[in-house]
């Protein structure tokens, strides 16, 4: 049972037993006494750089870190969400953000904002220091590099937050792997990509540029695929001077759409990895004197407020956004009376505006 900062006297005598008895695994491997490991728990008194350095090594060798802490504030979670985000700017994950922030507050927790800006390192951090924290929740928003240093570390994050009662989230990115003690809520990213491509193709486009593919990023994968999918259920074959790299902003949709002019690429299509990619494709085909959708058609993915603020408005994915932020949270908290929801997908569906239309005169 969850109890506030007094809960520590009232331990039973075997939670008693088993903490003593971690402090003395940790006294062991590090070479000290139960006492000495103590004082560089509580932090007061002086422990010499040596000895302290040698518990703190021990202590990460048995994952005894987040257990010793918790235990010292009361044995509890401390009532906070985190929500990781590589940016909160960015209208996509401030939609869901604001899913968590509500019902977060619905279920009486706090919620904890982290920016990571896209460093795959920087989550790592992150979710480590809110493991030390313990967070009822960590919840990590947008899309899993496919790096396998990096899911194992993640993996070992995720049994360890729940050895402490809280637990990892994944939103809008693959599960870990079978028996991984995670939830995961996702949205049916290839489908989107499938659906939107099978659009285009339905009305006539056999050139279509794909715009801000980003190797490695599985939310880049996944579109990609519903893309190549929707071309051979056809007997097609993109172009792959078609595809072209790039990250998921405004920026850098019209820098590659310039270069797709310049370099004199035919097509009558874009589908755009995000709307913000969609919005700079947009703004460098009319400054190159095309003429949208009656010279080309353009297509985005995430439906956010741009996607009906550009002119035209834009033809898009739509992505249940709050609904992820408020499933995370909800499937997180409530996992023992779900036991058999930790891992559920969301639909999407294309919105038609006026971006696209049949090619031809």
């Amino acid at each position: 049972m969850r109890g506030g900062g007094r809960a520590v006297a009232k331990k039973t005598e075997p939670e008693a037993n088993r903490d003593a008895s971690t402090v003395r695994d940790v006294a062991a491997r590090a070479g000290v006494s139960a006492s000495t490991v103590s004082r560089v728990l509580g932090g007061t008194y002086p422990v010499a750089a040596a000895t302290r350095a040698r518990v703190l090594k021990a202590m990460r060798e048995l994952d005894y870190v987040v257990n010793a802490h918790a235990r010292a504030l009361g044995g509890s979670t401390n009532k906070t969400v985190a929500f990781v985000v590589d940016d909160v700017t960015g209208p996509f994950y401030a939609h869901i953000a604001r899913g968590v922030e509500e019902q977060a507050s619905e279920e009486g927790r706090l919620c904890m904002l982290c920016t990571t800006h896209g460093d795959p390192k920087r989550v790592l951090t992150v979710v480590e220091t809110m493991r030390e924290q313990r967070a009822d929740a960590v919840i990590v928003v947008g899309g899993a590099w496919e790096d396998k240093a990096y899911q194992d570390r993640m993996t070992h994050f995720a049994h360890a937050l729940d050895r402490v009662g809280s637990r990892l989230v994944l939103v809008g990115r693959p599960p870990l792997g079978p028996g991984i003690p995670a939830t995961v809520v996702e949205y049916d990213n290839e489908g989107g990509a499938f659906a939107m491509t099978t659009h285009l193709l339905s009305s006539g486009h056999r050139r279509i540029a794909y715009v801000g593919r980003m190797p490695g990023l599985s939310t880049s994968g996944q579109r990609l695929s519903g893309f190549t999918r929707a071309h051979e259920l056809l007997g097609l074959t993109p172009d792959p001077e078609l595809i072209v790299d790039g990250a998921f902003s405004r920026s850098v949709g019209y820098q590659l759409a310039r270069q797709l002019l310049a370099a004199g690429r035919e097509f009558t299509a874009v589908f755009a990895a995000t709307d913000m990619v969609a919005a700079g494709v947009i703004q460098a085909l009319r400054e190159g004197g095309r003429r949208i959708p009656e010279d080309v058609a353009v297509a985005g993915y995430d439906d956010i407020p741009v996607a009906r603020d550009v002119f035209p408005s834009l033809t898009t994915v739509n992505v249940p956004q709050e609904e992820l932020g408020r499933a995370a949270v909800r499937l997180a908290l409530h996992r023992d009376e779900l036991p058999d929801s930790q891992h559920l997908v969301l639909g999407t569906h294309v919105v038609l505006r006026d971006s696209t239309r049949r090619p031809g005169r």
